[in-house]
């Protein structure tokens, strides 16, 4: 079991959510909707703190600052002959690769009456994720990997490499802390994808926002670090374990009625903020 003393993790009960194998017709649009839904229910102590795990078929994620690139147009056509679909999340990041072998995990907690410090909000999944990875016995470091996509101050690697990197959201009294895991597959080369969109839809120009500049070989998936094959199942049951191990109880749950019409709502705002970037 985790520290006790992080309340975050260890709560009375956890609420979960699984999307993991809604296969390839599961719209990332559908995930930011939901988890500002989520936000809105656990923040107002309408539910239970809530894990949902989701995974989204060859998708590009931007973040809002990617909507500011001068040749937006032409990076985006470029990923979809790469045969991804491209969406534009509501909240801050730059883009993400997300595939079959992307797993994604959402905590959502409400935001206490003295308030959660956004860092307390990363620290939370960190301790999740190195807990849920400990059988495999390696470092895993927190802190930004220049050269990545989308780099953060709560990137985590391996020897140098970045395997997963961890964003927030607050809304309506609500936290959702996110992580997208990329357990198998080629990290260099969903790098290199996102190299050559930025090359694309910059083509050297100088802006506002400084954006990265990608080196390939500082990213990999948690197989290539570890040397073995890895599989979402495989994680998804270390996930489940530790957040059984630090609650009394762990159910599984879909959207009570309310929740229901919340989303339709969030995800009417996800569909116009597509349409206004990009008219998907």
């Amino acid at each position: 079991m985790m520290d006790s003393s992080n309340t975050l993790i260890n709560q009375e009960k956890w609420r979960i959510i699984d999307q993991s194998s809604l296969g390839v017709g599961f719209d990332a649009r559908h995930s930011f909707a939901t988890d500002d839904t989520l936000c809105t229910t656990v923040g107002s102590g309408e539910e239970d703190a809530t894990m949902r795990s989701w995974v989204h078929h060859d998708t590009i994620v931007l973040g809002i600052q990617d909507t500011k690139l001068p040749f937006l147009k032409e990076g985006v056509e470029f990923l979809q002959r790469q045969g991804y679909r491209v969406i534009v999340r509501n909240s801050g990041g730059l883009a993400v690769v997300l595939d079959q072998d992307v797993l994604n995990i959402s905590l959502i907690f409400p935001d206490t009456e003295k308030g959660i410090d956004i860092d307390r909000g990363y620290d939370a999944m960190l301790d999740l994720v190195t807990t849920m990875l400990a059988d495999f016995k390696v470092k895993i470091e927190a802190g930004e990997v220049v050269g990545s996509y989308c780099p953060g101050s709560y990137d985590l690697s391996v020897d140098g490499k970045k395997f997963a990197g961890i964003s927030q959201r607050r809304l309506r009294g609500g936290i959702a802390v996110q992580i997208y895991l990329c357990v198998s597959g080629n990290g260099a080369k969903r790098a290199e994808l996102i190299r050559n969109f930025y090359e694309l839809a910059l083509k050297n120009e100088s802006t506002k926002f400084i954006f990265p500049k990608i080196i390939p070989n500082t990213m990999a998936s948690l197989s290539e670090l570890l040397n073995i094959e890895v599989t979402l199942q495989d994680i998804m049951m270390k996930l489940l374990t530790t957040l059984k191990n630090n609650s009394h109880k762990i159910y599984s749950s879909t959207f009570s009625i309310e929740e229901q019409e919340l989303f339709e709502k969030n995800l009417i705002r996800m569909y116009e903020r597509n349409e206004k970037v990009f008219g998907l």
